[in-house]
């Protein structure tokens, strides 16, 4: 393998809206995240992604871009993003924008041409069919509920959006389209960001000619999904995208990628892969139901081991995918991957660790070193995710109560990870002197970042531990490099693996609250980390503590 600058890095996400706001407006902004570059640069991290913050009328939060080329206000100036770029590289960091290119927002210039003059070169840009009575051109389900036709303004036609109406999709089939894209690309990379996170690329190749599927609920529509499974040739969009743009620069990639087939992986993140790197959401989807969140299960630790390294199978030595426990578009983790009830220190130190040993590169999302939750909603009226309000509805359809699908729906929602970002026991926990423009978390008060960073033994450090394994000479090439190879696959509710290279490196974790034994085939050499204060050992017999994680050198 041909090794690359990211290959032994950590990245962090950031939602600027959420994560610290300098003006007291109650909106996360550019401005803040430069006053915070020490604490994410002492935690270890060293590449960050933002979520959009261009300009937009905010209503998929940023996703719906009505310009490419500037700055929300919201969120500051060019000149603030210039400055974190510069400030980032004086500390060895490096930035990634977020890439949304399968939709713009219905309030970008393109679009407003495409209204005025629908036959003309912009008309070009998006999917527009003529308006017939009492029929769609398709029976598509967009991702956020009803049809993925809406009319076009003051025309006869239809555009397509397969998210919110306020985000048509863009035609990739017209050469002109993608011309402006590349363009773009290559814009911000000139100014010094180092790559993309590219969102929902799957989505810009569309199985042509257009036709209607099954219809799999009762409002007789069809899942975009199965559109998607029958779209082939997205190689061709994407291969041209990479040798015009982020080949040319040496840029990191990571692509939000789901519906990929096993003999595209290399494709994606080979040797000259479309992509630098793309994430897992194998353990993202576990459990997920064609009805809706409401018909939602809860996974189980077996399904989690599973999931994990059935991916880690899946993509071998072929490349890296990118690791993560949460990110914007998911509740947090701990409320999601830990049973109910037995969410604590030392859970989320286990789940960190069996998480971050995997190959790959992790990424932290804001918030989850110090081991954020959901939050509590109380009522439908606190929520502002269009996807959750969706569900929520959903849901009642199905027959839930008011009460129920709630309940039902907070579980999965996408506010769980955009609350602010908990910086001290203060209030609004410091992310604002303002209103905030999302509710805090009420347990701000015993999990923030002030509380975490002067406590020896909060999640915090653990992953700051981490991060510095991962990093440490002595170890590194193993970690970024080595092969994992799991262990006792067998053994219930216990998640172990070997990291094989220049050192054999075993992580066991034991996804309970029940003591577990386990008889070790070797004798070990070092403890590099371990989540409990005990370490109970006869012999080759380990006796792990529940929800214990150790890191070993064989």
């Amino acid at each position: 393998m041909i090794k690359k600058w990211w290959h032994d890095k950590v990245a962090y996400q950031i939602y600027p809206k959420s994560f610290y706001d300098s003006n007291g407006d109650g909106i996360g902004d550019i401005p803040g995240i430069i006053s915070k570059l020490d604490y994410l640069h002492d935690l270890g991290v060293d590449i960050l992604w933002l979520s959009p913050c261009y300009c937009s009328p905010l209503a998929d939060e940023g996703y719906d871009i009505s310009d490419y080329y500037k700055i929300d206000p919201r969120f500051g100036t060019m000149d603030d993003m210039d400055c974190l770029i510069a400030e980032a590289k004086k500390r060895g960091m490096y930035i990634l924008m977020d890439l949304v290119v399968n939709h713009c927002s219905d309030e970008h210039e393109w679009f407003q041409k495409a209204c005025k003059d629908p036959e003309g070169t912009y008309g070009k840009f998006f999917y527009l069919r003529d308006k017939e009575e009492h029929k769609l051109p398709t029976n598509w389900r967009s991702y956020f509920g009803g049809t993925v036709w809406e009319d076009l303004p003051g025309t006869n036609k239809q555009y397509l959006h397969v998210f919110h109406k306020k985000q048509p999709d863009l035609n990739w089939e017209n050469p002109e389209l993608r011309e402006e894209v590349y363009k773009n690309i290559n814009w911000w990379l000139e100014k010094g960001i180092s790559g993309f996170r590219i969102d929902a690329i799957i989505n810009i190749k569309k199985a042509l000619p257009f036709r209607d599927y099954e219809p799999d609920r009762e409002d007789g529509l069809s899942s975009i999904n199965h559109m998607l499974k029958e779209a082939h040739g997205i190689g061709a969009f994407l291969g041209e995208m990479r040798d015009r743009t982020f080949q040319k620069y040496d840029a990191f990639t990571v692509g939000e990628v789901f519906n990929e087939k096993p003999e595209e992986i290399p494709d994606f993140i080979g040797e000259n892969g479309y992509f630098s790197s793309m994430f897992d959401f194998n353990e993202t989807i576990c459990g997920s139901s064609e009805k809706g969140w409401y018909d939602a299960r809860q996974i189980t630790p077996e399904e989690y081991k599973t999931c994990c390294f059935q991916a880690q199978a899946k993509i071998g030595t072929i490349g890296f995918l990118s690791n993560i426990i949460e990110n914007h578009d998911e509740p947090r983790g701990v409320s999601h991957y830990l049973p109910e009830g037995d969410c604590t220190v030392k859970s989320k130190k286990m789940l960190a660790a069996l998480n971050f040993m995997l190959r790959g590169i992790p990424f932290i999302y804001q918030g989850q070193e110090l081991g954020m939750e959901n939050v509590p909603f109380t009522s439908i009226e606190e929520v502002d995710d269009i996807s959750t309000l969706d569900e929520y509805q959903t849901a009642l359809q199905a027959g839930l109560s008011p009460k129920d699908a709630l309940k039902a729906v907070a579980k999965y929602s996408r506010d769980n990870a955009r609350t602010p970002m908990q910086w001290a026991n203060q209030p609004n926990a410091a992310f604002t002197t303002g209103t905030p423009w999302l509710k805090v978390n009420p347990n701000y008060t015993t999990i923030n970042a002030q509380d975490q960073i002067n406590d020896p033994e909060s999640v915090r450090n653990f992953y700051k531990q981490l991060i510095a394994l991962r990093k440490n000479p002595e170890y590194k090439e193993t970690i970024v490099y080595g092969t994992l190879e799991p262990v006792w696959e067998d053994h219930k509710n216990l998640m172990a693996y070997y990291r094989k290279g220049e050192k054999t490196l075993l992580v066991i974790g034991n996804f309970q609250k029940e003591e577990q034994e386990i008889c070790l085939d070797s004798p070990y050499k070092k403890i590099l980390l371990n989540n409990d204060t005990s370490f109970k050992q006869q012999c080759r017999h380990l006796t792990l503590t529940g929800y214990q994680v150790v890191i070993l050198e064989l």
